[in-house]
Order: structure tokens, then C-alpha cells, then sequence
């Protein structure tokens, strides 16, 4: 009797490594991948299809659920396709706040993917270290809009509303008592960019010590050296953006080559790899965290010296102030007319894209003139990156497509869109 050489093996969509709804399906022959083949489409969100029944900015809340690690990100493709369609000039202030979230946005997602990678590679401490800095970032989440991770703060022409005075404040109470609750209220004295100074200013020291744990590692860099190979001239005929294609040397970054807002007066570099596996896509990301970090400064230093509005006076597209909108009959129909019936973008078509924290992330709008999109189309990183799984696992061993897929970064938010 022939022996059976090859069998398969469904990994997901259940398995914690497989983040979230992956099905690998993988052809093995014994521990050797032969054949990895992702099977997506399990989680299908359909914004793309939702967001021809609603009006722009009532579609703005599902970009936040796209990539669910990286929210405001999304919001700032969207905002940009639709300003490119109907020639709106965003405010220098709503620029820089959109540019110092898109990079706090960063560091959250880096984060996430720096404790979940580790966590899959069996590394534990790093994921708690991590989320002890998430916490702070998702505070300035919820103070500047309410929402801890689905904020819609960037809207069409700027951004909600300008940076709160104060941070929230933690309160006593069964678990906490007054001096503890003292020390974790201690740098939320001033207001929100006081706040953020004094996150920029430890952070550098925080990264050192998630170097500390992994990046000498013995263990950290078996399971990631000389994993999921790909050449620069590969990563780019596969599509590949952000750390996956600087990972492989290639030094493209979309703030720096198709800079959009105010990231052209920014000052930072483009880490880039050397041998394209999995160790150098880590090295990448813990040092596009550091590059944040120079980003944010200087944002809050700007910011702190240059008050002003933070969206569009243009009330065709955003909504007038509150107290005017109660006082003035004109600026209540205006809000009545935006709320119900939205604003009509001009007939034609746009493209825009942000150097998201997992790549290229674009929005494709076709608009016939209407108060709703003829057709979105996004453009998701993870897309192209999650289609390489097979060539970058192949003659591996099941634990490295663990090691691959954390590399990849991927949220299938983006990917089932």
C-alpha cells in the first residue's frame, strides 16, 4: 500500500495566532509547509458596498472599523479623497493635529503588533509591556473625541473639534486609593499637548526596554531570522508597502515621496532593512516608533504656538460652530441641510493614500455628482501582503507561519472589506 505522502491541515480561523478570521489551509509534508493557501471572507464587513447607500460623512464612522488597530488612519484617506473631489482647503492647525494623530495612530498599531508578534513567538512579557503604553494613547483617543478606538474625529475639511484644555482626571475609588490614584494623575495636570510632551519625552526609554527583551534574544531571533525571505525586486512585483517593503530595502515611504497634509515640514527618516525576513520587518517597525515619537514633538511644539480654526469655515461641508447654529437661522439650516441631506461632491473621480502603519492605505472614490459615493474602492495593504503567505512559508515549519503571519501585520478588517 502507497504511502500518503502530503496531508492538510486547517489552521484558523479559530487559532489564536491566526488574528482574528484567517483560514490557512496548508499542505504539509510532515512539518514542512508545501502549499499555504489563505482563505478570507469570513469576517466580510461589505463597507465598500455600504458606503453607496449613505452620504460622505455618514460613511466616515466605517472607516474606523476597517483596520480596527490603526482608526484614524483610515479616516485620513477618506477625508483626503473626498477634499481632492471638492477642492476644500484644510486649515494649517486641523493639518497638524491630523498629522500628530496619524502618528500617535502609529505607535498604537505598532504596539498591538509588537505585543501580538511577540505573544505568537512566545514571548509574554512584551505584550503586557506594550499595552501599558496603549493605555495613554487610547486616553487621548477618548479626549479628543469621546471614543476610545471608533473616534470619526477627522472629518472633510479638518478635524471635529480643536485639542481639549484639560486630560480626564483617574478618581478614587475600592481599587485605587488616593496616593496611588495621586502618582497616575501626575502628568495630567496641564492640557491634552502637556500630556502628549510628557509621553514623548519617556517614550524613547519605554522602546529600549521592548529592545531589551527581543532584539538580542536568542530565542526571538531563531524563530525570526532568515524567515519569510522576500527580495526587494519580489516584494515590489507582489505589491507589497510600509515596513513590509522597507523590510526588504526599499526605501518608499508616502510621507516622504507623496507627502499630503504637513508631513513635507516634518523631520524624519525612512528606516529600511537589509535581508528582508522577519527580523528586519521587526527592526523596521520598533524604529518607525522612534521616528513617530521625533514626529509627534514637533507637532505638539507647532501646535502649542500656533492657535487657529480647525476646520473649513465652508458650511456646505462642515457644520457652523454650535452657538452660531443657535443664534442664526441661516447656520441652522445650514446643519439641518448637512445632518439629513449631506453635501454634494462634484461629478468626477479621486484617489488618495496615506503611509498607513501596514502599508499603502487608499481610497478610490467615483463620484456622478451626487450627496452619496457612485463607488468606493479601497486599497488594503494587508491584501497584497496576506497573498504572499504562500511564497513566504513555503519549505518552513508550521510554527514559522506563526512567525509570518505576525510579521505581516494583518487586521482583516481591511482585508475582508
Amino acid at each position: 500500500m502507497a504511502d500518503i505522502k502530503n496531508y492538510t491541515l486547517n489552521f484558523g480561523p479559530q487559532h489564536p495566532a491566526a488574528h482574528g478570521v484567517l483560514r490557512l489551509v496548508l499542505e504539509l509534508d510532515g512539518e514542512v509547509i508545501q502549499r499555504a493557501d489563505p482563505h478570507i471572507g469570513l469576517l466580510h464587513r461589505a463597507t465598500e458596498k455600504l458606503a453607496e447607500t449613505r452620504t460622505f460623512i455618514q460613511s466616515l464612522p466605517y472607516m474606523d472599523r476597517l483596520d480596527y488597530v490603526s482608526m484614524m488612519s483610515n479616516e485620513h484617506a477618506y477625508c483626503l479623497a473626498i477634499e481632492k473631489l471638492l477642492g476644500v482647503d484644510v486649515p494649517v492647525r486641523a493639518q497638524y493635529i491630523r498629522v500628530m494623530f496619524g502618528e500617535i495612530t502609529r505607535l498604537l498599531n505598532h504596539l498591538l503588533w509588537l505585543g501580538c508578534h511577540g505573544l505568537d513567538c512566545g514571548a509574554m512579557n512584551i505584550f503586557l509591556y506594550c499595552f501599558r503604553e496603549r493605555e495613554d494613547l487610547f486616553d487621548l483617543y477618548e479626549a479628543v473625541s469621546g471614543a476610545r478606538m471608533h473616534a470619526a474625529y477627522f472629518r472633510p475639511g479638518g478635524v471635529y473639534r480643536d485639542l481639549p484644555d484639560s486630560m480626564p482626571q483617574y478618581t478614587v475609588n475600592k481599587i485605587k486609593n488616593a496616593k496611588a490614584v495621586a502618582r497616575l494623575n501626575e502628568n495630567r495636570q496641564g492640557s491634552m499637548l502637556d500630556f502628549i510632551d510628557d509621553f514623548v519625552a519617556r517614550f524613547p526609554k519605554l522602546v529600549d526596554e521592548y529592545e531589551t527583551l527581543l532584539t538580542d534574544n536568542r530565542i526571538w531571533k531563531q524563530r525570526t531570522v532568515g524567515i519569510g525571505v522576500v527580495s526587494p525586486e519580489r516584494a515590489l512585483n507582489l505589491g507589497f508597502t510600509g515596513a513590509m517593503l522597507r523590510g526588504s530595502g526599499i526605501a518608499w515611504d508616502l510621507r516622504k515621496h507623496q507627502p499630503y497634509d504637513v508631513y513635507a515640514q516634518m523631520d524624519f527618516d525612512i528606516p529600511v532593512g537589509r535581508n528582508g525576513d522577519c527580523y528586519d520587518r521587526y527592526l523596521v517597525r520598533v524604529e518607525e516608533m522612534r521616528q513617530s515619537n521625533r514626529i509627534i514633538k514637533q507637532c505638539v511644539d507647532w501646535l502649542r504656538a500656533n492657535p487657529g480654526p480647525v476646520i473649513t469655515d465652508n458650511h456646505k461641508v462642515a457644520p457652523p460652530s454650535r452657538v452660531e447654529m443657535k443664534t442664526n437661522m441661516e447656520e441652522l439650516i445650514h446643519h439641518f441641510k448637512l445632518f439629513t441631506e449631506g453635501f454634494h461632491v462634484p461629478e468626477g473621480q479621486a484617489y488618495a493614500a496615506v503611509e498607513h502603519p501596514k502599508g499603502e492605505f487608499g481610497i478610490y472614490i467615483v463620484s456622478d455628482g451626487a450627496n452619496k459615493p457612485y463607488r468606493l474602492k479601497i486599497r488594503a495593504p494587508g491584501f497584497a501582503h496576506l497573498a504572499a503567505m504562500d511564497e513566504m512559508s513555503r519549505g518552513h515549519m508550521i510554527a514559522d507561519a506563526v512567525a509570518v503571519i505576525g510579521t505581516m501585520d494583518v487586521v482583516f478588517g481591511e482585508i475582508d472589506r
